[in-house]
């Protein structure tokens, strides 16, 4: 059950302060940060604040055609509206000067009695909660006298990660050299000595040649640090995953919030789409589930994004075969580079015959929390890892990019609930899903499960730093209003 704000006998909050809290939310445009963004949303309408989701065009467009059942479900709230945004391209980080003047302007409209008067009764926006990759959105909040926190949708450990950057450049950890051992440990990133090797660090740590000039890597730290300049940072994971990796954090930052894992303090969204997702999801995978023996199905699903080629995708295919398990795989049109869908998906089930069901997008919280579904291989992204651990299913985890190098790590050295196959498609690795090992995985996947599960109750952690942060919220918020009314 979400967080809901919690009012003492002392300072009680009015329902004129609720009102008065008005956040515009706004993510990044790709798909898994609009799903943890719209969790959020939900939890800021349980608690009783307005929220304002700005959206692409795009994304608009679909949940007008129904297209997209969480962002129509969530629309059906009276305070909750959604917003067209020409801003934040997921391709370029760096807002231009356009997306920065349009973002303005369309945030002074939402603040000013222009915009509240043109809303349908919503109060102005008192408080921005911005993707933390464009940082460009807290600035411009701030100069406009909007309170505005960054929110990060990848794991802290891979925020910190990124961090440590210039301590991993004075140790002389990176750029790696030719012939370097990939599985040496890295040193540099707090709390991380122990298990922490070259090639688990983030993808754009690996690709360098140059750290000191290279734009990508210097794009990533610069907002990474940037969120010390925002209110507060928040975090969609929970202090049961990453307690170390948010002590370390904490100093370089005004506050820091962790409130995850979203998706099990907020409702689950109807079936038929997911926030953001440009794939219907096919249900018809659920009544196949049915016909399974409980925990004999392996799902397989990288992501939004991973690319493979023909030949990992034959490793992946002789690997799912030779396991001799059923297999649910996510295989999008897009997903495996010079090929035709359709003969792939043919493949598939001539290799599987009767034991194989491939969709081109599924709905992955009811799969993973199916009886029959006893194993998940991964890309490791952040939202499918947290996924995994709320419903205690083993993982194997194939890392493409960016924090999931990280991310597989933690599953396999640290919490121990899965098998780590970064840098290699191995059909070997995937078979050992069964193996004797399997049992001591799933006995530690399920025990997180339980710490995870309690985190997001009433009184567990999670809970108590979402309300924690409405807190904070509301009281930005007054103070913002005041400030206004001061001005007038």
């Amino acid at each position: 059950m979400v967080a809901q704000l919690r009012l003492g006998p002392a300072g009680e909050r009015t329902e004129m302060d609720m009102v008065a809290a008005h956040v515009l939310v706004f993510p990044c445009p790709v798909h898994g940060h609009i799903t943890c963004m719209l969790h959020f949303a939900t939890g800021l309408l349980a608690a009783g604040l307005h929220v304002t989701f700005l959206h692409s065009d795009h994304n608009l467009r679909r949940a007008g055609r129904g297209d997209d059942a969480q962002l129509a479900a969530a629309a059906s709230s009276p305070r909750l509206r959604h917003c067209p945004s020409r801003t934040g391209s997921p391709s370029n980080t760096r807002a231009t000067w356009a997306e920065s003047v349009a973002y303005r302007y369309l945030l002074a409209s939402l603040v000013g009695d222009a915009g509240a008067g043109a809303t349908g009764g919503f109060p102005p926006v008192t408080c921005v909660v911005a993707d933390g990759i464009m940082s460009f959105a807290v600035d411009v909040a701030e100069e406009l006298g909007v309170p505005a926190l960054a929110f990060r949708t990848d794991s802290a450990c891979s925020f910190l990660a990124y961090l440590s950057l210039p301590r991993l450049l004075e140790l002389g950890e990176l750029p790696f050299k030719d012939g370097d051992d990939l599985d040496e440990p890295v040193r540099g990133v707090p709390g991380m000595e122990s298990f922490l090797r070259r090639r688990d660090l983030p993808s754009q740590c690996q690709d360098c040649d140059d750290p000191e000039n290279d734009p990508l890597l210097q794009i990533v730290y610069g907002f990474t640090a940037h969120s010390g300049n925002a209110r507060a940072l928040v975090l969609n994971t929970a202090a049961s995953m990453e307690r170390a990796a948010l002590a370390h954090i904490a100093p370089h930052m005004r506050d820091v919030f962790a409130i995850g894992p979203l998706h099990a303090m907020s409702p689950a969204p109807a079936a038929g789409g997911a926030g953001g997702s440009p794939w219907r999801e096919d249900d018809g995978c659920l009544a196949w589930l049915d016909g399974q023996a409980d925990r004999s199905v392996v799902y397989v699903s990288l992501g939004s994004l991973t690319v493979i080629s023909l030949e990992q995708f034959a490793e992946f295919l002789s690997g799912l075969v030779a396991a001799g398990y059923p297999f649910l795989w996510v295989l999008r049109t897009d997903m495996v580079g010079a090929s035709q869908n359709a003969a792939v998906q043919e493949a598939v089930a001539a290799a599987g015959r009767s034991k194989a069901r491939v969709v081109e997008w599924a709905p992955q919280r009811d799969v993973l929390r199916h009886r029959a579904v006893g194993c998940f291989l991964t890309h490791a992204g952040w939202n499918s890892t947290l996924e995994a651990a709320v419903e205690g299913v083993p993982t194997v985890c194939w890392p493409f990019f960016v924090d999931q190098q990280i991310n597989s790590r933690f599953v396999g050295a640290v919490w121990g609930t899965g098998l780590d196959m970064k840098d290699v498609c191995d059909a070997a690795v995937v078979e050992r899903m069964g193996g004797e090992e399997s049992g001591e995985i799933r006995a530690s996947a399920q025990a997180l499960a339980r710490e995870v599960r309690r985190d997001v109750a009433d009184g567990g952690s999670s809970a108590a730093e979402f309300e924690r942060l409405v807190e904070f919220i509301v009281e930005l918020s007054t103070t913002a209003v005041a400030a206004i009314n001061d001005e007038e």
